[in-house]
């Protein structure tokens, strides 16, 4: 054991550059590891427990990687915040309980062309944000809208009315 903290250095903040060096190939090999063990999403989709997620490993490992956090401890519990998240990604589809804590529930911003401006507030919405979002999906008014939804992934959907 002593070898060993010779290398990674004492868990305080005075180690030598080569030590925060070898930290530095440690953190990096098992962050990758950890992203490897967590299920992929592609950057565009992230949902609030991925960034929670890379912001809280990011944050941690990279304490540990100067030596403002211990080495082991940190890798312990960084391991266990990926089981976590590994645990309520797989039960979200399973559980209403759990997707409703993690991912919340849509919010339907219109209805048959009439703006819910509650529903706005809630999300945060200005009427511009619903007439650019018009104009996104190739629309020119609400009276061409069946509904909009704040989706639970942060996007928001659009059905146009039939022109049936």
């Amino acid at each position: 054991m002593e070898t060993f903290h010779y290398l990674i250095g004492q868990d305080t903040p005075h180690i030598a550059w080569w030590q925060m060096s070898l930290r530095a190939v440690v953190i990096f090999l098992y962050a990758i590891l950890l992203y490897r063990i967590a299920p992929r999403r592609s950057f565009s989709n992230l949902s609030a427990q991925d960034i929670v997620l890379t912001v809280i490993l990011g944050s941690s490992l990279s304490r540990s990687l100067t030596g403002n956090a211990p080495l082991l401890p940190t890798l312990a519990a960084t391991g266990l915040l990926v089981v976590l998240y590994v645990a309520v990604t797989a039960l979200a589809p399973q559980s209403k309980v759990v997707s409703y804590l993690v991912k919340g529930r849509p919010i339907t911003l219109v209805s048959k062309g009439v703006v819910d401006r509650q529903a706005l507030r809630r999300a945060h919405f200005g009427e511009n944000d619903i007439t650019e979002l018009l104009r996104l999906h190739g629309l020119q008014d609400l009276s061409e809208v069946e509904e909009a939804h704040l989706e639970r992934n942060g996007k928001v959907s659009v059905i146009p009315k039939n022109s049936g």
